[in-house]
Formats: C-alpha cells, structure tokens, sequence
C-alpha cells in the first residue's frame, strides 16, 4: 500500500487533470486537495496492516483465551459521482489492510480516475484479483453486486433513497454493510465570531465542489445581533465566488455534474420561491452552455420548508434568523439528515454545548469541510450506518474469532 501511495503521487498531475475533466471541479481543488488526500488515505492505513492485532483474555476456567482479527472476505463497494477517486479511496484502503479483496463499482459519470488507478495498482504490484474496477450502471450492476453470494459486506456512498434499497437487500442475505448517504446540515452563526471570518467558513462550507457534496453546510442559522451585517457580507461573497473553466487557476466554481442535477437545482429554487423563501441572489442558470449554475442564498422563515428540509445537491443556502439557543438547536436538529453540522463561536462553553447536543456524525467548529484519514466519517440518522475512513472504519471490515484451549498445567491458577 505504500507502494501504491508513492507510484499515485508520482501520476499527481494526471490524476487531479482526468478528476477535474471528468467531474467539472476546479483544478486547484483536486491538485491541491482531493488527490493528496487519496494519496494519504493509502498511507493511512497501510501503517494499520501490520498492527490489526487481537487479545488474550483472562477466563474463570482452566483455559487459555484469545480472539483472532480476520478479513471478512469479499467487498462489494459502490461509490458515487461527486468524489470520485476519493471515495474510492475511502473505501479500498481499510479493506486492503485488513485483508480483503475489493469488487468496486465506480459512477458511470465519473470513471476516468478510476480506469487510471487500475493501472497505477497494476503498477505498483497489487496480485491480480485483489481489487476489481467495474464501470456501467447502478441498477444492474450494483444489484447484483449486493446480492452475489460470495460477496461477505456491501459498502456504499450515494443518496438515502438508493441506500436504503442497498441495506435492505445486504440485510435480506444478512451481509454486513456500511451506508454513507444524504445530508442537510446545519451551521449556527452565534453573535460574538469574527464576521469577516465566519461569512468565509459559511461560504466555502456550502459552495465547495459547487455545492455537490453531501457534507455541504445548507442551512445557516444566523444570530439576530449580527444577522444584518453578516448577510450582507454573505451576499457578497456568493457575489464574488468565481465561476468559470475548472482549469483555469483562479475559478473557485466550475459546472453542475449534469443536465439532471441541474434541471433538479432550478426545481428546488422553483418551488423555494413558490414557498416564500426569498431569494437573496442567485437563483439562475450561468450562460447557455456547460451546466452553470449561480450560488443562491435564500432568506427563510419556514424550517420545514421544502429546501429546508430536502437534499438539493448544489449551490443553495437556506439562512435563518435565530434568538433563542434551545429553540435554533432544536430546529438544527429538525431534519432527517445528520451527517454533518457546523459551529462558529468563540466562546467555548457555547461550542462544547453545540458540539454535544446537535446530531450529527461530524461537527466542524470554526472551519468546515476538513477531512483527514486517521478521523471517521459517517451519519446520524437517514446519513448511514457506519464510518469511513480512521481505525473506526478498519473494524468494519474485519470479523473476530475466539479461541479456547484447555491448560495443560493449571498450576498457575491455584
């Protein structure tokens, strides 16, 4: 696996190009960030191969007592369109270092990183059959992939409505699995932040990878003292975000993935107009080629308002006002996602109070969109079951045995 780590790095180049040709993310975004995440996901886990170790356990009998960790066998993993090589990483890298072997199919949008770390895991010596990339379409293979007898655990990255179809045929024939699905997360603003810093978190906590990611902050709770001043300078920096060609070094948003996703954002902001959201800016299509769309901030009284409450899956924020601390956790908490949450606060008996009572699988405090492989990934609620990434997510792809054996000599335990 380090192997694989080092012969990654050395196509960096290539593999950020054919991420950001395939995907519409900016350049900068996979050269910089994505890519040499993939690549430290590989070295990750390649330091936990060796240490994946079990325990000897005292007993009340005469016996001696230990458990063995063992690969459960088989992967089946799917992963979706938006992070494509990521994903993928996520997923391989704890299977290889516990042993297993992978089947993984990647998303028919988005398959050209994938096709080239074949190659790159050929390159750096992986046996033949260890990990096996398959491309075409979800309701095919990935069915068949999730039923297949000899595969041992499904894992799969994609929307709820899909993972619930994936847990419910892996639960029929009583596979393990992991499901990293949807999100609408929230991020409360409280009154005594920096401004200033708080406008650049909230923006790049919705607007990274335009808004496609699963994690992205949608719902913005913002405090009556400062809510004036902050949507104004929010408004403004949607109004800065530069959109344009991916690869040209200073676009910070590139295109929508497709003309479905982008037919689905127009609907949303559609119907949020219809049910009184204001619209702050945004709301239109860039252009009449590429699939551009303008980020969009809605002003919103309603917390079950459908783009409140509902996946949009692009660059749409829904901001509220809020006063009362009880009453915007409760709204926070008022949705059937729980992936992820934001806190922007400087005083710290508020943020370990936030920390603790949203519900959510990751919370970012005065940051957002910060990812690292030694620290899990995954869901509350209709956002999963299970964790990616860290040692968390090593234990679910292995299986423990007990072992007894009788005592030769019971002296020592008289």
């Amino acid at each position: 696996m380090y192997k694989i780590a080092d012969v990654m790095e050395s196509h960096l180049t290539q593999l950020a190009l054919l991420e950001s040709l395939d995907s519409g993310k900016p350049l900068s975004q996979s050269y910089l960030k994505e890519i040499p995440l993939c690549i430290d996901n590989f070295r990750y886990f390649a330091g936990w191969a060796d240490k994946i170790t079990g325990l000897v356990l005292p007993t009340d009998t005469p016996h001696h007592a230990y458990t063995l960790i063992e690969p459960l066998g088989v992967i089946a993993a799917i992963t979706p369109w938006n992070f494509p090589l990521m994903e993928l990483c996520w997923k391989v890298t704890p299977a290889l270092a516990a042993g297993n072997t992978v089947v993984i199919k990647v998303s028919k949008e988005t398959n050209l990183t994938a096709l080239l770390m074949g190659d790159i895991l050929k390159e750096a010596g992986l046996p033949p059959g260890v990990v096996n990339i398959l491309t075409g379409p979800g309701s095919s293979l990935g069915d068949h992939m999730v039923q297949h007898p000899l595969v041992d655990k499904v894992t799969f990255t994609g929307s709820t409505s899909v993972g619930r179809g994936v847990g419910e045929k892996a639960g029929e024939a009583l596979k393990a699995y992991t499901l990293e699905l949807g999100g609408k997360s929230p991020v409360i603003v409280c009154p005594d932040v920096d401004i200033d810093k708080a406008v650049e978190v909230a923006t790049f906590g919705l607007l990274y990878n335009m808004g496609q990611c699963c994690a992205a902050g949608t719902r913005l709770y913002v405090h009556e003292d400062i809510y004036d001043e902050f949507v104004d300078k929010y408004v403004k920096a949607f109004k800065a975000w530069k959109i344009g060609d991916p690869f040209d070094k200073d676009t910070k948003h590139g295109p929508q993935i497709n003309q479905n996703q982008l037919n689905k954002i127009m609907k949303y902001v559609e119907e949020g107009q219809k049910g009184g959201g204001k619209l702050l800016c945004g709301g239109k299509r860039v252009g009449d080629k590429g699939f551009y769309f303008e980020p969009t901030i809605f002003e919103v009284q309603d917390n079950d308002a459908k783009i409140a409450q509902e996946e949009i899956f692009g660059p749409v924020q829904c901001v509220f006002k809020w006063k009362d601390m009880d009453k915007v956790v409760a709204a926070a908490n008022d949705n059937p996602y729980g992936l992820a949450a934001g806190v922007l606060a400087k005083d710290q008996k508020v943020i370990d109070g936030l920390v603790r009572r949203i519900k959510a699988g990751t919370v970012w405090v005065n940051t957002y969109n910060v990812y690292d492989a030694g620290v899990p990934f995954g869901g509350y609620k209709d956002s999963g079951i299970g964790r990616e990434k860290s040692q968390y997510a090593l234990r679910a792809y292995t299986q423990v045995k007990a072992v007894y054996q009788p005592l030769e000599d019971t002296a020592a335990w008289r």
